[in-house]
């Protein structure tokens, strides 16, 4: 059945915003005069977030239901929502109340605008310095190294035109950069400032461990995108730390030699770091050339993560 607009909602453990969201998502939508259909995706909570989205597809026809056997993480949550989504404009969000759905008509006026996919812009965060500055950090090298002219990479809050959707193959933490690959297949992207509140039930699933992956992301997103092949984190991260240990290494020699004009017998210490740093090129390389081989597999099908279903 043909539907106007499709929400999007990964969601893991937030069984105290599931209603509310819900009730100012239909809010802001009607005086929009457009049908529209509202995909949970239930990514392996523990606690009642099933329960109260089964609840609302009870009482609305309009809200599906997808339960994953376990935690998934949001890239297959959004690829299976993706999937089975049936707007013609689509709309992701995330389940904990930070993004306002009153800015849903501001993004829809914004794809009517001729843009392809509308990027939320989180200009005033109510988040913590762990969540602000790994993300300013990010943002600045994703601008630096695509020449896309996002300001907030990571947000959630994103409209698609379906169409644009339809070739993407996410995994990993990919998600958070797919404004960039569909930037590169000549599509419009664009952004604009949204809303951003301060979480009030659960707490947040990001820390600096995320900056660090986010980092190694980027990697794999700006080598993609011009080579079309992912490179590799498992090898990326152990050459990153060998080159690193390797180069660390030469700084101190260099220092003995500038400092007291002999390296004082150093050698070994020296033939040592120039390894680990051959060795850390080599890595990385290696994990180049392997993703360059799995980026070449059949588009993945995340539909075996579906545990149950409700109106799909």
């Amino acid at each position: 059945m043909k539907t106007d607009i499709t929400i999007v909602i990964p969601a893991k453990n937030e069984q105290d915003s599931i209603v509310r969201l819900y009730d100012e998502i239909v809010a802001a939508l009607k005086p929009v005069k457009k049908t529209f259909e509202i995909i949970f995706v239930d990514d392996g909570s523990t606690d009642a977030t099933y329960s109260e989205i089964s609840k609302l597809r009870v009482k609305d026809k309009r809200v599906k239901v997808l339960k994953h056997r376990g935690n998934f993480g949001k890239s297959v949550a959004l690829q299976n929502g993706f999937k089975n989504a049936l707007g013609d404009i689509v709309i992701t969000m995330d389940a904990d109340l930070q993004d306002s759905p009153k800015e849903i008509p501001n993004f829809l006026a914004k794809i009517a605008e001729g843009y392809d996919v509308v990027s939320g812009w989180k200009k005033r965060r109510n988040d913590p310095i762990s969540k602000t500055v790994p993300s300013k950090v990010i943002n600045f090298l994703v601008r630096l190294m695509t020449g896309l002219k996002l300001h907030d990479i990571n947000c959630g809050f994103k409209a698609y035109r379906r169409e644009v959707l339809g070739d993407l193959n996410l995994y990993g933490d990919l998600y958070r950069f797919i404004p960039i690959f569909i930037h590169r297949q000549n599509y419009k992207v664009g952004e604009m400032e949204v809303e951003h509140r301060s979480r009030k039930f659960g707490k947040s699933k990001y820390g600096w461990k995320r900056f660090i992956s986010g980092w190694l992301d980027l990697l794999t997103v700006f080598f993609l995108v011009r080579y079309l092949r992912r490179p590799g984190h498992f090898f990326g991260t152990l050459g990153a730390f060998s080159f690193s240990s390797g180069f660390v290494i030469g700084l101190y020699i260099a220092y003995l030699r500038f400092s007291t004009g002999t390296i004082q017998n150093r050698h070994p210490l020296l033939f040592l770091g120039m390894l680990l740093m051959i060795i850390g090129v080599q890595l990385v390389s290696t994990g180049l050339l392997a993703e360059m081989f799995i980026f070449q597999r059949p588009k993945a099908d995340y539909s075996s993560a579906i545990e149950e279903s409700q109106g799909i």
